[in-house]
C-alpha cells in the first residue's frame, strides 16, 4: 500500500533507479507473485507454440513463466534497467527491447497471437493510441490479456475525487533503501470498457480473482483467502 498521495502528480517514476529492488519485491509479494501473475497465466491458458508479446515486461517474470509453457515470447519495457534484468533472466538472445507503450511499437503488423499487458496500461494517458498499436501487432482473432488497478480502488481511497474524470495521481512506496513515487492514470470503468471496444476489441472475460491457492497465509488480506478489490483483469479478442 502507498505511504502517501499527491494529486498534483509527482514526477513519473524513473524505474532505472530502483529496478533491482522492484524486481526482487515482485518475486514474492502478494500483489505480483500471488495475485496478478497467476491470474494472467491462468487467463492465457494453453500457450504452447504461440507468439506472445509482453507489453511492459519489467524484469521478465511473466515472459519466463509463459516461455516455460512452450510459448515464443518477446517483450518490451520503457526502462533500460528493467530490460537488462529481463535479459539476465531470459538469456542475452531473448527478444527484449526498450520501447514505450504510449508510442508506436517496433513490431510488424499481425505479428503475435497474444499480447499480455500486466499492470502497464494504467501508466498510459492515451489508451486509444496504445490500444491501436496493440491491435495492430495482433493477428486477427488474437487476444489481449491485461490487468489494471481496479477503477473502484480510486473511488474508495479518494472519496472526494471525481471518479468520472481522467486523473493523474501519484503515490509513494518503499523499495529497497529509498522511497519512490509511482504515477498512474485513473479512468472510470465505462471509459476502460468503451476504449477497448472503440479500439476493435471484443470482451471475452472480466475477472476479479482471489489470491492464488498457494499464497502464504501471512500475505493473505483475508483469513479465508477470498477475493478482494485490487486489480481488474480482461481477456479481449482482436476483431
Amino acid at each position: 500500500m502507498p505511504n502517501s498521495v499527491s494529486k498534483s502528480a509527482a514526477p513519473v517514476a524513473d524505474y532505472d533507479s530502483f529496478a533491482a529492488a522492484y524486481s526482487a519485491s515482485n518475486e514474492s509479494n502478494l500483489f505480483n507473485a500471488y495475485y496478478a501473475r497467476p491470474e494472467m497465466i491462468r487467463l492465457a491458458g494453453d500457450v504452447a507454440g504461440l507468439e506472445i508479446l509482453d507489453a511492459g515486461c519489467g524484469s521478465g517474470p511473466l515472459m519466463e513463466a509463459l516461455r516455460s509453457k512452450d510459448a515464443v515470447v518477446s517483450g518490451f519495457d520503457l526502462s533500460p534497467a528493467m530490460v537488462e534484468l529481463a535479459r539476465q533472466r531470459l538469456g542475452e538472445d531473448a527478444d527484449v527491447r526498450v520501447a514505450d507503450l504510449g508510442a508506436p511499437l517496433p513490431y510488424p503488423d499481425d505479428a503475435f497471437d497474444l499480447v499480455v499487458a500486466s499492470l502497464s496500461l494504467h501508466y498510459v494517458k492515451d489508451w486509444a493510441a496504445a490500444l491501436a498499436e496493440l491491435r495492430r501487432v495482433l493477428k486477427p482473432g488474437g487476444r489481449l490479456i491485461g490487468s489494471i488497478i481496479h477503477p473502484t480502488v480510486y473511488a474508495i481511497v479518494y472519496p472526494e475525487a471525481d471518479y468520472f474524470a481522467l486523473t493523474q495521481y501519484s503515490e509513494d512506496y518503499d523499495f529497497g533503501e529509498g522511497t519512490v513515487w509511482m504515477t498512474y492514470w485513473h479512468r472510470p470503468l465505462q471509459d476502460v470498457i468503451n476504449t477497448f471496444i472503440d479500439a476493435g476489441f471484443g470482451i471475452k472475460t472480466v475477472t476479479e480473482p482471489p489470491p492464488a491457492a498457494n499464497t502464504p497465509a501471512e500475505l493473505l488480506p483475508t483469513a479465508d483467502g477470498r477475493s478482494f478489490i485490487c486489480f481488474l483483469f480482461f481477456e479481449l479478442e482482436a476483431r
